[in-house]
């Protein structure tokens, strides 16, 4: 019986794979599959005890899953809102260069800091708006996401609020802020660089920019208001790490915090507009246009791999490695492996649970590389991946065949150059 919960992730897991070829969009599946791992976990024990101690576990998954909904919706909000005010001209104005090479050295080193400001899923939704502006082709722009789901994962590495795993090992004392900067930094530039040094050379001549047609039934957006929108949407998303030092509140209530204040200041700035046109600028018009399949099939997968873990697959697997690698960077270099797989997260929730080393020991920090990192060999295996695969329908087939092998060879090259920088130190 217990075997029947990973074999069910294992068919979902399938199905979300070969989305295209079996027709059936990945979202149901996510979800069916999410409420099938937890229906098949309350039945392997239904006494009346186990079932409410399960349901517990349940609704503090719940919990942790609703924070990064909430988050990802507030998020896309705001970046959907500055997208109607055509915020986006203040940078596709500023890349005059139409070189395919060179746009996407741009784009990726854009990313890889900005995710480090940020967080690397916020940067993913950013990215994916800003590209749609610059990029007309749909292949050709599913190349440059892609290349955007790594620079954002490795920006993501080397601070502490810009991966999930990076700020659960800060919050928890396990790294502190400079020696994960100082010492991350060139191995995840290095996971970046590898890939873009491999991939450049097979990209030449120009790209075709969109053409642009304007709306003539709408009033058109003032520099000003542009101006306004941009960097008071900006502000939001770069105001949540601070906001969560100051308040020590989690970064899902900075967001709508942020998002509320925009919505204040908007419905301000257009006051004096007519309803149909003070419409289209509003929040509400944002909301409509926030890709809600997406967001569904988040959290199907989170809700799939929250029944693993409650019911012990994760730890399991953890010990395994433990048991039979014995190595600490060997464990750490196959967790990274494992979270283009399986969420990140528990893994490293797992890992901290298991070991009791000391503050910015080699084990926490090669962890936040190789854990934030990983997750880019698949496009399932990071909350950026998973984001921009729902915006932009990118096919796990088509990134698998073309991007897997340049994010695993950065990752590879990232891991060794942080091996060899510490065996030198």
């Amino acid at each position: 019986m217990e075997l029947l919960l990973p074999l069910a992730f294992i068919v979902g897991y399938a199905a979300i794979v070969f989305e295209h070829p079996i027709k059936i969009n990945k979202a149901g599946t996510a979800l069916l599959t999410g409420v099938l791992c937890w229906i098949l976990y309350i039945s392997i024990d239904f006494t009346p005890d186990r079932v409410e101690l399960k349901v517990d576990y349940l609704t503090e998954h719940l919990a942790d899953i609703s924070a990064i909904l909430f988050f990802l919706l507030g998020a896309m909000t705001i970046v959907e809102l500055v997208d109607a005010h055509d915020g986006f001209k203040i940078i596709t104005n500023l890349i005059r260069s139409t070189n395919r090479r060179k746009l996407l050295w741009i784009i990726s080193f854009i990313a890889f800091f900005l995710s480090s400001i940020l967080d690397n899923l916020t940067t993913s939704i950013v990215m994916v708006s800003l590209l749609r502006k610059i990029i007309d082709d749909k292949e050709e722009r599913l190349l440059f996401i892609s290349m955007v789901v790594i620079a954002a994962n490795a920006g993501g590495a080397w601070t502490p609020i810009g991966d999930v795993t990076t700020t659960m090992l800060w919050i928890q004392g396990k790294i502190t802020t400079g020696n994960i900067m100082k010492e991350l930094f060139i191995p995840s530039l290095v996971c970046l660089v590898i890939p873009l040094a491999i991939l450049s050379p097979r990209l030449k001549g120009n790209f075709k920019k969109p053409e642009v047609i304007e709306n003539k039934k709408q009033i058109p957006t003032t520099p000003f208001e542009r101006k306004f929108v941009f960097f008071m949407g900006v502000g939001a998303l770069v105001f949540v790490p601070v906001f969560k030092t100051i308040t020590h509140l989690p970064p899902y209530m900075g967001i709508l915090f942020g998002l509320g204040v925009l919505w204040l200041a908007t419905e301000i700035l257009h006051r004096e507009k007519n309803e149909e046109n003070k419409s289209i600028y509003s929040v509400m018009s944002a909301l409509q246009k926030v890709d809600v399949p997406s967001v569904l099939f988040f959290l199907g997968i989170l809700l799939a791999i929250s029944a693993l873990q409650s019911q012990g697959h994760l730890t399991l697997a953890a010990q395994f490695l433990d048991s039979s690698l014995g190595n600490t960077s060997i464990i750490v270099f196959i967790i990274g492996l494992l979270s283009a797989i399986v969420d990140n997260v528990p893994l490293v929730a797992a890992a901290m649970g298991m070991y009791d080393f000391p503050v910015d020991d080699h084990f926490w920090k090669f962890l936040a590389y190789c854990a934030g990192t990983g997750g880019s060999i698949l496009i399932i295996g990071s909350a950026a991946g998973v984001a921009v695969m729902g915006m932009e329908k990118i096919d796990f087939i088509w990134y698998l065949k073309r991007i897997s092998l340049l994010a695993l060879a950065g990752y590879v090259a990232g891991a060794a150059t942080y091996i060899l920088i510490t065996s030198l130190i």
